[in-house]
């Protein structure tokens, strides 16, 4: 306690708390729908688009990524929604494509237009997570705030209709609700989080944060507002532990986040076997 109460005394480590924090409740409760409308592998596609135009805003010297990593991001998950509605190629097709193109051409770029003399260290910094989640700043705080305030939202304010379009889209159409305007409203918001999210746990590791928390609290629970409370508590507990033994520790943050996600979900899976029986 005394070691975590100096850590705590640098700006950086409170900072990277609260983003941790933030990016692991928003990642659990977009992740309840993207589990059970069976898309939860976007996460790993878009980490993988976004980790391209990393690539391509690090070649073309932007002072900041964001402003090409954000649009580009958000588009592909349209284009993967547009895409995944399509007979001809499934959603989980489209994802593969998109995901290994975006791979490909991001690392091809960093390879014959280096940044820096390291680039395996680069690349290996931005696919598994590097110590970027400790060098946040006021800006990217308030950014991961504000975020948070319109996922939120969205479900306070949407429930019933999120709800609705989550279990049975044809039925939501056919009482009025537009279901395609709510998909493009998730699509964009889980774009604008997987690219917060590769800060905390890098591009390889980000759909960790979307599934574990959902699939643990469904071993339990059956209520979609009991699946939505519990995996937001299980991904802020994974986040807040994993912080703190990494500063601890000096263990890699997003594997350590991720690896305590395992453990709570074999938790879970244990106890919702007990409770059946």
């Amino acid at each position: 306690m005394e070691k975590l109460a100096l850590y705590f005394q640098y700006s950086f480590v409170r900072y990277a708390l609260v983003v941790g924090v933030l990016i692991a409740l928003c990642s659990a409760l977009l992740g309840v729908i993207l589990v059970l409308k069976r898309f939860s592998y976007i996460g790993d596609g878009l980490s993988h688009v976004a980790f391209g135009a990393i690539a391509i805003a690090s070649v073309v010297k932007l002072t900041s990524n964001l402003y090409l990593v954000f649009p580009i991001t958000i588009l592909s998950a349209i284009l993967l929604l547009k895409t995944g509605q399509n007979k001809k190629i499934n959603g989980d097709a489209a994802i593969a494509m998109i995901s290994v193109g975006s791979l490909a051409v991001g690392y091809f770029l960093l390879s014959k237009f280096p940044t820096s003399t390291n680039v395996s260290g680069d690349v290996c910094n931005t696919m598994f997570g590097s110590t970027a989640i400790l060098t946040l700043t006021k800006a990217d705080v308030w950014l991961c705030i504000v975020m948070s305030l319109v996922v939120i939202g969205m479900f306070i304010l949407f429930y019933h209709k999120i709800f609705a379009v989550t279990f049975d889209e044809n039925f939501a159409k056919s009482t009025g609700v537009h279901t395609a305007a709510y998909n493009l409203l998730v699509a964009v918001v889980t774009a604008i989080i997987i690219v917060l999210a590769m800060n905390l746990v890098g591009s390889l590791l980000v759909s960790a944060l979307i599934i574990f928390p959902s699939l643990s609290a469904m071993r339990v629970f059956r209520s979609f507002k009991a699946v939505i409370l519990c995996a937001a508590a299980l991904a802020v507990l994974s986040s807040v532990s994993g912080i703190l033994l990494s500063i601890l520790k000096a263990t890699p943050v997003g594997a350590t986040i991720v690896i305590l996600d395992i453990i709570l979900f074999g938790v879970f899976a244990l106890a919702g076997r007990l409770v059946r029986h």
